[in-house]
């Protein structure tokens, strides 16, 4: 593969935005053509497009559709306009923090060019974009060789939900630390639970990792501790969407059960995740907002229900582990051990 994946998740051509699908594949491969920052927001919410740094990608490009869209000269009705935009975007989804932080970093390019004109803006807005996801992607490779250091030849990795290529702009955060195993030559194996409800790793992981030969093999999620227990699995490898400063993460439901079950069975668990995935202006997980998504993603399977009529149903979106259960979190900057408290903070601060 030589540091390259068959997979993307959006592309920016003739003044629109490109996204992948996610909730057709693995069947269908279909691309969402977006003219309008409304439609950016509904691809985020409907999880279209997922994975907290895609989604921070993605709505940058929001920016500079909700930008194109205003025809006025006023400056201030401008920036109006944009505030508004800013919102719909940040309003789609609560927990993962690249969200904001790309929204910010846009915002960032509005404010401080006031003195230029407007025409100037929008190029400057479609300049940081662009900017935004070619660091995903090389942010990514960096993690992938940080992290590939900490697997052995031989290792058969667990994965929860997806966080791969289509997680991010490209490469992916730690299917890319499996990916840059593999491209250094190690022999890796994956097993990849379905990850319900919402089925990423049985859609999008599974796919994923076919797409570039890497040996993977499905399971459900509650087979996880039976193969821990048997020995197959030697270490486990996720994503992230929040990370407090004391290193508890949130991840996908299910992610703490799946750290639990590590920790019993004295297997490495391990996140890998970008710098702009750390909230360090949350002391712990416990103030970290959880989505509570709709109840159709339990109740229903691609459009059919599974589930009897009127049940209560309960649906978070997200986790969180506690940083106990976490042996290392991998980065673009390096990897930090605990105490995270202190790491985190290291890391953050280095160019």
């Amino acid at each position: 593969m030589d540091g390259r994946n068959s997979v993307y998740t959006l592309k920016w051509q003739d003044d629109r935005l490109y996204l992948l699908d996610q909730t057709k594949l693995p069947i269908e491969h279909v691309d969402i053509e977006c003219n309008t920052y409304e439609e950016v927001a509904d691809a985020i919410r409907y999880m279209k497009v997922r994975g907290a740094p895609a989604i921070g990608v993605t709505a940058a490009y929001g920016i500079v559709l909700g930008a194109m869209e205003y025809m006025g000269d006023s400056d201030e009705a401008f920036l109006t306009h944009m505030d508004r935009v800013s919102r719909v975007l940040a309003d789609t989804r609560p927990t993962a923090v690249n969200l904001f932080w790309a929204i910010e970093r846009m915002m960032l390019v509005v404010h401080d060019n006031r003195d230029k004109s407007l025409d100037e803006v929008k190029n400057l807005l479609l300049d940081e974009a662009h900017k935004i996801m070619e660091e995903d992607i090389e942010s990514n490779k960096n993690m992938g060789k940080f992290g590939q250091e900490l697997l052995k030849d031989g290792d058969v990795i667990l994965t929860h939900c997806n966080a791969g290529a289509l997680a991010t702009a490209g490469y992916g955060t730690a299917l890319g630390v499996i990916r840059a195993a593999v491209d250094a030559g190690k022999d890796i194996k994956v097993y990849a639970d379905e990850t319900r409800p919402y089925l990423q790793g049985a859609r999008l992981t599974a796919w994923e990792l076919m797409e570039d030969d890497i040996p993977v093999t499905l399971i459900t999620d509650n087979m996880a501790g039976y193969f821990m227990q048997k020995g197959a699995i030697t270490g486990v490898i996720v994503g992230a969407d929040r990370i407090a400063a004391n290193g508890d993460v949130a991840n996908k439901i299910g992610t703490y059960s799946v750290a639990v079950l590590a920790n019993e069975n004295k297997i490495p668990f391990y996140v890998a995740a970008p710098t702009s995935t750390f909230d360090l202006t949350l002391e712990s997980g416990d103030r970290i907002p959880i989505e509570e998504r709709d109840q159709k993603e339990v109740t229903h399977i691609q459009g059919r229900r599974i589930a009897p009529y009127n049940v209560k149903v309960k649906n978070p979106a997200f986790d969180i582990t506690p940083n106990r259960y976490v042996r290392a979190i991998i980065t673009e900057k390096g990897v930090a051990y605990p105490p995270y408290d202190e790491s985190l903070a290291k890391l953050l601060a280095k160019n």
